[in-house]
Parts: structure tokens; C-alpha cells; sequence
């Protein structure tokens, strides 16, 4: 395939900081830091200047940590590219820690702040919150969890199975779970969960750990526990606790009832007596597995078509992505598990790390996370870093809303018409799955880390309690009750982002309403979307969400609105 010649962004030239910076050694970073803690700020300008200072010093540094995130998570087996990376984070990022809290009080001391223009109003909020929260005693804690942290992708990133003789990581084999053979879904499957029981016991220890020491944090910061202290340092000022434990409650009550009666028909159409956890993914219809695209070159110059035809600027980004090498698409053993856009402040291109396995799942991966890489571009030029950090709520309507969208013009990946029926009436149904896995891990995070002393024993007891709430009642886990108890254990966000989940399901109800508006018309319902991500983080999450065309709602109410209307979509397919 060829595409149209396009002009790759220049990374801006650096203001303050020297083009030839190595941060190699804190002695090199610390003069510059000493500087704006220094210098005079005599007007509105000044203060202006120093914050557009320290934003480049704030993006030279953590682009700078992305890379060596980046490389490392590419292969996990390559101990000098860990051992960079946590030279950043054991040696580095501990002395920025306590500067950083001196220039943020020096902001919200300046006799200009409120001078400046409204759209800092949202990032001053966010300093403030910050200050509130620092503890030196928390520096090194913050340095042994990240450390800790990443001992689940290197554990994970090892884990593979041998089917047709081949090793093959998780995601690869994980195709087999399509096949329309019953018998090889049930192999691969129990190669898969036994591979996981392999490792139970020492992710059950790594959990118990990182649980530990972020209760320690929380209670250092003078928090009752770290779910509290969590939603203060996540920025959570338009929802609260309470209304988390309302939305687990709707889905309960509105979508789950719905999945069952999906599992029921899935049940009755494979002619069945019980559903069984390897007959969840197989097509209904019968016919072999879908396969969108052949190989991970095909996956990134389909994804470019298929964004351009959406709006040629969207292809024009995906482009550049391919062009700059900022992606990495193949599963393979030693990489690090999952799926992330990474924003790099500075280039102002991010980079786009996905395990594709040839499968309907790795192209709505792929989506997902050029809905986010889309948006990093479309805020690279503005002012500061702290205007493009948006909240995760943002982020994943970005995302979550690309997937649906795409999915409009997905006949690129899928030229015969029943296969696209296939792929769209497979990723609706998805689309509600979402929500009773979203609501499980939260209600988890909740109980634990209100139970921050409970035991590994008692943590499965809740486990198991929780996940029966929303997981139903037709999936018979008779003689894999082991992969029931232990299925948290495959969510990474539980290890390395802690209570980052909830998001996906209001950002998800937000990406139906997209779609939604959307299809009554493309061009208003595309043109409100990218305007909500052009915002950066300017503007509150319900602001944003408004200019979307669209509610910031996860009220009963909503859920059965947005619901009743993917499921009339599923029956027109």
C-alpha cells in the first residue's frame, strides 16, 4: 500500500534547557532546577515564561522516561534497557520529587496567579492538590513501587504455552479460543491457565506487597486508606466514592441481566449443554475466527485507510506514527504485556505499543489506541505539559469513542459484508461486556485497599464473592474453579495503575453517546468529538464531555438509555 507524501512534526527548538542535555547524572539536571527556583518573577509575563520553563523542563524529562519505559516494556529480557529505566526512577526522579514541590509552591505563591488567562485554571486545581498531598517520606516509597511495579510485566512478558508445537505467548494462543474445534478451545485453554497457576503464588506475593506500600503512603499523607487517597491524587473533583459504588451498583442491575441473556442465546446457538469459560470467544455463526488483517504491517496500513476515511487528517496522524517508527505491534516472547499509548510531551508524536495476535481483538486494540495517539496530536502545540496531562476519563472517551467510530468504515479490514457483520455484532457485544469486568475490578480495589491487612486467602474469599456478582450465572467453571479464583491476577492496571479502571466504564457509556451522535451525523458528531479532545485538560471533565455532544452521567438511567440503544443496533445486524 502507498500513501500521499505527508510532513513529519519537528520537535520544537528548547528554550531553557541546552539541545545537548544528557541526563545521565542528577549534577547535570540540578542547575536548572536551582534556576527557576530562583529567579524573579516580577509580572503576569515573567510568571508565564517560567511556567512555559519549567512545562519544557517537565517534558525533556519524562519523554525522556518514556523512551527508556518504552524500550524496556519492547523486551523485558534485556536487563541493560530495565536497568536505564530504573536508574531513572531510583536515581533521578527521587531528586526531582522535592524541587518539583518547591516550584509548585512558588506558582501558587506568585502575586500573578490570578492574572493568569482562564485556561489555567484547571492545572493550578491540579498544583494545588499536589502540594497538598507531597511527603518527602513518600519519595522513596514512590521509588520502590515503581520498581516493584514492573515485576508483573517481566513475570508476564515469560509466560508462553506450546500448541501445534509452536511456543507461543498468551495472545497468540489465545486465538485458539475462536476455533470452532470445542475440544482445542478447551486445550488451549487449560494451557493457558495452568501456565498462569504457574505463577499464582508469586503475583499473589507481588500484590500483597504493592498493597503494603501504597497503604503506607496514604497513611503518611494522612489518609484514612489508599482508595481516599487515591481519588484525591487522581484528581477525581467531579465524581465521588459513592458515585463509583452507584455505577457498580446500575451495571449490576442493568447490564448484567443483559450479558445473560447473551450467554443464554450464545448457549442455545452452539447447541450446548453448559457454557463453558472456552466458549466465550468462538463465533456463534459456526465459521472459523475472523482475521481483519495478515501480519502487523497489514494491521498499521489498514488502521491508516481506515482513519483516513474517517477524516483525512485522522490518517495523516497515523502516518506519522508509522513514518517516525512509533509503534510496535508484534506479540512476541520477552515483551512486556497489554497495550498502551505513551505521550511524549516533547516530540509531540507518541508511541503506540500493542501485542497483535491476527485477531478481531488486536485490531479494536489498535483503534483504541490510535483514539489516544489522535489525541495527543491534536493537543502537541499547546502551552504547557500540565494542559495536555488529560484525566483518564478524558483519555478513554478518546479511545473508547474511536473504536465505535472506526468501526463505521471497518470494510477496509473486512471486505466480504457477513464477516463485517460479524466484527461489528462481536464488538457491540463486546462494548457491553465491558462494563460487569469494569465494575468487578473496581468493586475489588475497593474492598482491598479498604482491607489493606487482609490475607492473600481472604483477598481470593472477596475475589471470588465479587466477580460472582457480575460474572453470572451460565458460565459453569466446574474443574477450572482455580482460574475463577485467580482472574484479577491477569489485569495489569491492579499492579502497575492502581484504581484506574472505573474510567473505562464512564468513558465507555461517553463512546456509545459519540457513536450514537455519530451515526445521526457524521460530521457534526466527529467535529464535536475532536473539538472535546482539542480541550487538552482546560476545561472540566463534564465540560468536556458537553462539548462532545454528550453527558458526563453514569446514572442508572443513562446506563439503560446507552444500553437499550447498542443492543438495538445488535439487532439490526
Amino acid at each position: 500500500m502507498s500513501f500521499t507524501q505527508i510532513e513529519l512534526p519537528v520537535k520544537p527548538p528548547r528554550r531553557f534547557l541546552p539541545e545537548n542535555l544528557s541526563i545521565d547524572s542528577w549534577k547535570k539536571i540540578k542547575p536548572f532546577y536551582d534556576e527557576l527556583k530562583s529567579r524573579p518573577v516580577s509580572t503576569v509575563g515573567d510568571l508565564k515564561n517560567w511556567l512555559m520553563d519549567a512545562s519544557e523542563m517537565e517534558a525533556v524529562l519524562q519523554e525522556d522516561a518514556g523512551w527508556r519505559y518504552i524500550r524496556m516494556s519492547c523486551n523485558t529480557a534485556d536487563h541493560h534497557l530495565s536497568e536505564a529505566f530504573n536508574f531513572f526512577i531510583t536515581q533521578l526522579q527521587p531528586r526531582f520529587a522535592p524541587y518539583e514541590h518547591e516550584l509548585h509552591k512558588k506558582l501558587l505563591s506568585s502575586p500573578f496567579l490570578g492574572e493568569l488567562p482562564d485556561e489555567y485554571k484547571i492545572f493550578i486545581r491540579h498544583i494545588r492538590r499536589e502540594v497538598e498531598l507531597f511527603r518527602s517520606e513518600n519519595i522513596p516509597l514512590f521509588t520502590e513501587l515503581h520498581t516493584e511495579e514492573q515485576k508483573y510485566a517481566a513475570l508476564v512478558a515469560e509466560m508462553t504455552v506450546e500448541m501445534e508445537g509452536k511456543e507461543m505467548t498468551l495472545p497468540q494462543a489465545g486465538n485458539y479460543l475462536k476455533d470452532t474445534n470445542r475440544s482445542r478451545r478447551e486445550e488451549v485453554y487449560s494451557k493457558i491457565a495452568a501456565r498462569r497457576m504457574q505463577d499464582r503464588d508469586k503475583l499473589d506475593e507481588l500484590y500483597s506487597a504493592l498493597v503494603r506500600i501504597r497503604n503506607k503512603v496514604a497513611l503518611n499523607a494522612g489518609f484514612r486508606d489508599y482508595r481516599d487517597y487515591m481519588f484525591s491524587a487522581l484528581g477525581r473533583f467531579d465524581y465521588t466514592v459513592q458515585d463509583c459504588i452507584n455505577f457498580q451498583d446500575a451495571i449490576s442491575e442493568v447490564i448484567v441481566p443483559v450479558i445473560e441473556n447473551l450467554e443464554i442465546q450464545r448457549k442455545k446457538t452452539l447447541g450446548l449443554d453448559s457454557l463453558k469459560p472456552w466458549d466465550l470467544e468462538v463465533d456463534v455463526s459456526g465459521k472459523p475466527s475472523l482475521k481483519p488483517f495478515s501480519g502487523v504491517d497489514e494491521l498499521m496500513d489498514k488502521t491508516i485507510i481506515c482513519f483516513e476515511n474517517i477524516d483525512p487528517m485522522l490518517g495523516e496522524y497515523m502516518q506519522i506514527m508509522k513514518a517516525m517508527k512509533h509503534v510496535d505491534l508484534e506479540s512476541r516472547k520477552g515483551k512486556a504485556p497489554g497495550g498502551f499509548n505513551y505521550p511524549l510531551y516533547e516530540t509531540g508524536v507518541p508511541f503506540v505499543f500493542v501485542n497483535a495476535a491476527n485477531s478481531l481483538r488486536d485490531l479494536v486494540t489498535m483503534v483504541h489506541e490510535g483514539g489516544h495517539a489522535v489525541h495527543s496530536l491534536l493537543t502537541r502545540e499547546m502551552e504547557i505539559v500540565g494542559f495536555k496531562d488529560t484525566p483518564s476519563e478524558v483519555a478513554e472517551l478518546a479511545s473508547m469513542s474511536m473504536e465505535l467510530i472506526s468501526m463505521e468504515h471497518w470494510d477496509v479490514f473486512f471486505s466480504n459484508p457477513d464477516d463485517l457483520k460479524r466484527a461489528r455484532r462481536q464488538q457491540l457485544e463486546k462494548v457491553l461486556n465491558v462494563f460487569p469486568w469494569v465494575a468487578t475490578i473496581d468493586k475489588f480495589q475497593h474492598w482491598v485497599y479498604t482491607h489493606p491487612e487482609h490475607s492473600a486467602e481472604e483477598r481470593t474469599l472477596a475475589w471470588k464473592k465479587i466477580y460472582g456478582e457480575f460474572a453470572g450465572k451460565e458460565v459453569d467453571w466446574t474443574g477450572h474453579q482455580d482460574s475463577f479464583d485467580a482472574a484479577w491476577q491477569k489485569q495489569l492496571h491492579l499492579y502497575q495503575v492502581p484504581f484506574y479502571y472505573i474510567e473505562y466504564g464512564m468513558a465507555q457509556l461517553g463512546a456509545i453517546a459519540v457513536w450514537r451522535n455519530y451515526k445521526e451525523n457524521p460530521r457534526k458528531g466527529l467535529e464535536n468529538y475532536l473539538n472535546a479532545l482539542r480541550l487538552g485538560y482546560t476545561r472540566s471533565i463534564g465540560e468536556i464531555y458537553r462539548t462532545a455532544g454528550i453527558r458526563f452521567d453514569f446514572s442508572k438511567e443513562y446506563v439503560n438509555e446507552l444500553t437499550q440503544f447498542v443492543l438495538g443496533e445488535i439487532e439490526k445486524l
